[in-house]
């Protein structure tokens, strides 16, 4: 079996983007539903996982979790918007709801060394990415360090 990144989806509009953008670099990359059961995410023998964005708001208890085994894995999991929200309150850190939505391009600001951005970005660099939510986070979990922010 190929080294694997399995992607969540929490029902963003860009997962299938995102697992073409991996494809395109060379990476085999599988999405499953993030209420997808525990033996199928396993079942993968994922190398990283990636928690998609969606549509749902982590200040509203209804929204879906990150599922625990991911979690637990101990394998690298990358969060993009609610993704990175559910992941950061399920740690322990806190995410607060925005005065308004943001939704469209906006400057992302690399301020520090990640092996994430290794031969991609540089510190300093600038990036214009897309986002699309309402919740920003607010206060990461304990162990958690800012890499770059919008």
């Amino acid at each position: 079996m190929p080294d694997t990144i399995l992607i969540l989806d929490f029902g963003s509009q860009v997962t299938q983007l995102i697992a073409r953008r991996l494809r395109e670099a060379g990476i085999y990359t599988e999405i499953l539903p993030c209420t997808a059961p525990d033996e199928a995410i396993l079942a993968r023998q994922a190398k990283g996982y990636i928690l998609s964005g969606g549509p749902n708001s982590v200040t509203s208890k209804a929204g879906p979790v990150a599922p625990a085994c991911v979690l637990e894995s101990g394998l690298p999991v990358l969060g993009i918007c609610y993704g990175q929200q559910t992941l950061v309150q399920q740690l322990g850190g806190q995410v607060e709801a925005g005065s308004s939505r943001e939704f469209g391009r906006a400057e992302l600001s690399v301020i520090a060394a990640s092996p994430l951005f290794k031969g991609v970005w540089d510190v300093g660099s600038s990036q214009t990415v897309w986002m699309s939510h309402g919740d920003h986070v607010a206060a990461l979990p304990d162990g958690f360090t800012v890499l770059a922010r919008t």
